[in-house]
């Protein structure tokens, strides 16, 4: 028997997929772009020798990082799911895609349906709500936090994700009290079909020291049908999940959760999962700050910057690997930061893969993300998924 570990570097895409076109996103590529746009090298060099380059020729018909041979087995994903949002990318790795379609609010103001407004306030004793509009978190908050602090009224915004976002001070209107709100407002979202609700309180006494906080809380809605995480802990398979995992799959066949803030603190986290695992178990991994801190915010010294800090801290997870552990590296969609406005880009993902002393070369173009999903219960001795291909 033996373990996986499922890394998701958050929004890492690699190319514009197939269609592109109908979400709007031809031509996006977050790789390619962040390369030509650096104005210096791309310092990732044990990535590249996974194959990341090899991968990200075959996504993009460019070629963006150097191709050399590669130690391990590389490939990418195209996405089956009908969003390009984080649920419908993890879901669909952990082999099961999303093949209905999500509820979104429109690009006006107000953005959101009065009857939900009017009911949200009324059912949590609200004076009021800021915003009702597509909004980048930082900036409505930036704007808006200062006129909330006065009034207690919390800030509610969307994008072209499906996805209602509130945000509140954690000290002038309280934690608990946010979380309540958005329970209330995941209650009242249901027959809208909204995959998530997210918490998003902040600290500070100004415009111009506003930060969000590491309290995030996303309230979603379950997967569609069981996944990997299900099936693995019903046969009594450890699952460890680190960072946002346990959220995303709406605390479904998580396991042990374990939270941290930042890139790097979610390695360190994941090296002690890892060490940790027992035989036949998975730990699965969310890389946030690549999407929330850089994708969104068009970033392209900062997304860099931290795919090269990733890339430093991998050989320390490769040297916890014990012979027949499988490590993978993949993504859930694209946010390519120089791309137009501040939305998730349909992309290309890559699918790096490692075995100490396991094979080296292509896996090609994998037609759906589950397959992922599917590769990991092959190796891991359980029972096929119900989508997916596995690559061996």
């Amino acid at each position: 028997m033996s373990r996986a570990f499922l890394l998701v570097l958050d929004s890492f895409g690699i190319g514009a997929a197939p269609d592109a076109d109908r979400f709007g996103d031809a031509g996006a590529d977050t790789l390619g772009h962040i390369v030509r746009e650096l104005g210096r090298p791309l310092h990732i060099p044990h990535m590249t020798r996974l194959g990341l380059g090899q991968a990200a020729q075959a996504a993009a018909g460019a070629e963006a990082l150097d191709v050399e041979e590669t130690a391990g087995q590389w490939g990418y994903g195209v996405e089956r799911s009908k969003g390009k949002d984080t649920q419908s990318g993890h879901w669909e790795i952990a082999g099961a895609p999303v093949t209905f379609e999500w509820g979104y609010f429109p690009h006006t103001i107000p953005a959101f349906p009065k009857s939900l407004t009017d009911a949200l306030i009324q059912r949590c004793g609200l004076p009021g709500l800021l915003g009702n509009k597509h909004a980048s978190g930082t900036e409505i908050i930036a704007d808006l936090g200062e006129q909330h602090m006065r009034t207690r009224k919390p800030i509610i915004y969307t994008s072209a994700d499906s996805v209602i976002q509130i945000a509140a001070h954690e000290e002038s209107f309280g934690l608990e009290r946010l979380y309540e709100v958005c329970q209330r407002a995941r209650e009242l979202s249901l027959p809208l079909n909204i995959g998530r609700v997210i918490a998003r309180p902040f600290v500070g006494t100004g415009r111009g020291d506003f930060l969000r906080t590491a309290n995030r809380k996303d309230y979603a809605v379950p997967p569609p049908e069981p996944t990997l995480l299900d099936r693995l802990s019903a046969t009594g398979r450890e699952v460890i999940s680190v960072g946002k995992i346990g959220d995303i799959f709406a605390h479904q066949g998580t396991g042990r959760e374990i939270k941290a803030s930042g890139n790097t603190a979610l390695f360190h986290a994941t090296l002690v999962a890892m060490n940790a695992l027992s035989e036949g178990g998975l730990v699965m991994t969310n890389f946030v700050d690549f999407d929330t801190l850089y994708g969104h915010r068009r970033n392209v010294e900062g997304y860099a910057t931290a795919l090269e800090a990733f890339d430093a801290l991998l050989p320390e997870a490769i040297a916890l690997l014990k012979p027949h552990d499988l490590l993978i590296l993949t993504a859930d969609h694209g946010c390519d930061p120089t791309f137009k406005g501040s939305d998730h880009t349909r992309e290309c993902v890559p699918i790096l893969c490692y075995t100490p002393g396991g094979a080296c070369g292509s896996i090609g173009r994998r037609d759906g993300f589950a397959d992922i999903g599917q590769t990991v219960a092959r190796h891991l001795g359980i029972a096929p998924l119900a989508h997916g291909t596995a690559w061996y």
